[in-house]
């Protein structure tokens, strides 16, 4: 038993990790409908959907390693250029094939906001994926404590 009383272990509720589940797969649904039916050349198509794989694996990477360097320095300062200029060129270069493709500016938009919805979703889901995982590991050292 702890000396210092009960000890709580904080979760997200259910209902929120649904919402960022059903938010995530939604994001990547509208985005894969938008790069599916994109008009134009097919390397356009297979650039932007390189584009799209690669900001959301290097969002992924960088909110693992904010995550991970929030407390104290975990990482190598060159790690850490890697992961945010892996970041900052993927998303620089997804942004330049969006802007110099040549179509309709409406389905720019759709493209654009729906990149930009993916990437938001991944920081999300990779927070609540990883307050999971802590608080998973907590309620276990507590268990094994008592």
């Amino acid at each position: 038993m702890n000396p210092r009383g009960p000890v709580i272990v904080r979760r997200d509720t259910r209902a929120w990790q649904m919402q960022v589940w059903i938010s995530f797969a939604v994001a990547v649904t509208l985005c894969g409908i938008g790069l599916a039916w994109l008009p134009g050349d097919e390397l356009d198509r297979a650039f932007m959907v390189m584009g799209y794989v690669f900001c959301m694996s290097a969002a992924f990477a960088l909110a693992k390693f904010v995550r991970d360097n929030a407390v104290g320095k975990v990482d190598t300062p060159l790690f850490g250029l890697v992961v945010w200029a892996g970041f900052g060129l993927a998303m620089v270069l997804t942004g330049w094939g969006l802007w110099r493709m040549d179509i309709n500016p409406a389905y720019k938009g759709f493209l654009l906001v729906g990149w930009l919805f993916l990437i938001s979703t991944v920081f999300t889901l990779a927070k609540t994926l990883r307050d999971k995982h802590e608080a998973d590991v907590a309620e276990a050292r507590l268990q094994r404590d008592d």
